[in-house]
């Protein structure tokens, strides 16, 4: 397997968001995200970690910007921090949050480097959250005029952007399940967050298409390949139910194919919130889907679990390889998950925006020899090739992630960079995979 067998236009990346890595988070002016009250509450992240320093990468984007052009990464996918930008969400522009992003987005330019912009990944503004964030409707206006902000300032250099990252996950985890930011629990909450996010998809599409010449616009989402733990019908339905929450909840929408209707009896509520025309502006022509893929689940009929009946069968009890985050690993996975994405019609383009691992790297006389993490990504970008080679319109690959950063709730223990942070120092180590990234990127050079 070569570079050259993609093909000269495939694009190859690495992934990063702004709250995970910039840390300064209450500097020049920024505003506080829910992340930073979220993480700043006792209990909330293993560890008591906080992503009030994270990488520093506010203060060395220049340091890691030339780790991509030493590594031969043409395409840096990074999200703007909204609390960064405006600080309490609307009205007031926090104009060392621009020029902060000026000069990030001009570095990677300078370096050759494609930025490939996420709007949003996960750090609301708190002040919105008070007003009820994503539950709120306002947050169509909100977030419509903070991406027509982000278009106008940063769109005669950034041509290729994404709307939301894996909305599934934030509504879920923040808004059902309440173990990520804000932290609030039930389906009162995740209903309208869920209806609200799908209906923000295609106003900062629509957006950034009105004022971003030539751009190509994108959004993805979390999936995860699902097989039934049996052949018993009970439990190939529960299965059903489930690849209709984490697979196809957010994109059917998009497409025009309204909700998925085996979630309906669930979400009957859901109808209370759609209003006039919102089934015409739930849809947008995107140009990519971004899928961003790590495992696959296995699924039994549960019938003391709420709303859907299915509970996942873990990989510890199944006795089969699995990560830090107890993902199995599964490379066969992302080939499934890309076949699957493909067969929807109004589908142009395929990128996989995030696959990557966690392991307990070995650090040893100041090498970090990481080779589960690099067979992982070897032979997740083989089935990537194998999808491609079937007729997939795969076009890129962005592993997850640059550098060790804060992940969420497990705080600094699950590392997925294939550069190795030390949080005490600051220092960089590339680990073995990202020197087989690089020679694996010079290889048609």
């Amino acid at each position: 397997m070569e570079r050259r067998d993609f093909g000269e236009e495939f694009c190859w990346g690495v992934a990063v968001s702004a709250y995970q890595i910039e840390g300064a988070h209450d500097a020049e002016g920024k505003g506080h995200s829910i992340w930073d009250i979220f993480t700043n509450k006792k209990g909330n992240v293993l560890n008591e970690h906080t992503g009030n320093t994270a990488c520093d990468f506010y203060n060395r984007y220049s340091e890691d910007i030339s780790l991509l052009k030493l590594l031969n990464i043409p395409n840096f996918r990074f999200s703007l921090s909204w609390p960064r930008i405006l600080p309490s969400g609307h009205f007031y522009v926090n104009r060392k949050g621009i020029d902060y992003y000026d000069r990030l987005i001009d570095c990677c330019l300078s370096q050759g480097i494609e930025p490939w912009v996420t709007l949003y990944h996960w750090d609301l503004p708190h002040e919105l959250e008070l007003m009820g964030g994503w539950t709120n409707r306002d947050i169509l206006y909100w977030f419509g005029d903070y991406a027509e902000l982000c278009a106008k300032h940063f769109g005669d250099r950034v041509k290729k952007w994404m709307v939301l990252n894996e909305p599934m996950v934030f509504t879920g985890a923040g808004y059902f399940l309440g173990i990520h930011a804000p932290g609030r629990r039930g389906m009162k909450n995740f209903v309208p967050a869920m209806h609200h996010a799908v209906l923000a998809m295609g106003e900062g599409g629509r957006r950034l298409r009105e004022l971003v010449k030539d751009a190509e616009i994108g959004t993805t989402f979390s999936c995860s390949y699902i097989e039934p733990v049996s052949e018993r019908d009970k439990d190939v339905q529960a299965a059903i139910r489930v690849d209709a929450l984490l697979n196809r909840l957010y994109v059917e929408p998009i497409l025009g194919l309204g909700y998925p209707k085996e979630l309906r009896k669930p979400l009957l509520n859901v109808e209370k919130f759609i209003k006039a025309d919102d089934e015409n502006n739930m849809p947008f022509d995107f140009d990519f889907i971004g899928i961003q893929n790590y495992t696959r689940e296995i699924v039994k009929y549960s019938w003391w679990t709420p709303y859907l009946q299915a509970s996942i069968v873990g990989a510890k009890e199944r006795k089969v390889p699995y990560t830090l985050m107890k993902w199995e690993v599964y490379p066969e996975a992302i080939y499934h998950m890309l076949k699957k994405f493909q067969a929807y019609p109004n589908i142009k383009r395929l990128m996989v925006t995030e696959n990557g691992a966690a392991f307990n790297d070995v650090i040893f006389d100041g090498k970090v020899r990481d080779s589960q993490r690099l067979k992982f990504i070897q032979d997740n970008i083989r089935q990537v090739l194998r999808a491609k080679k079937e007729g997939v319109n795969v076009e890129g690959y962005f592993i997850w992630t640059l550098t060790d950063n804060f992940e969420w709730a497990e705080g600094f223990h699950p590392r997925f960079g294939i550069v190795h942070v030390d949080f005490d120092t600051q220092k960089r180590t590339i680990k073995e995979s990202g020197l087989w990234y690089r020679d694996f990127l010079r290889s048609c050079n």
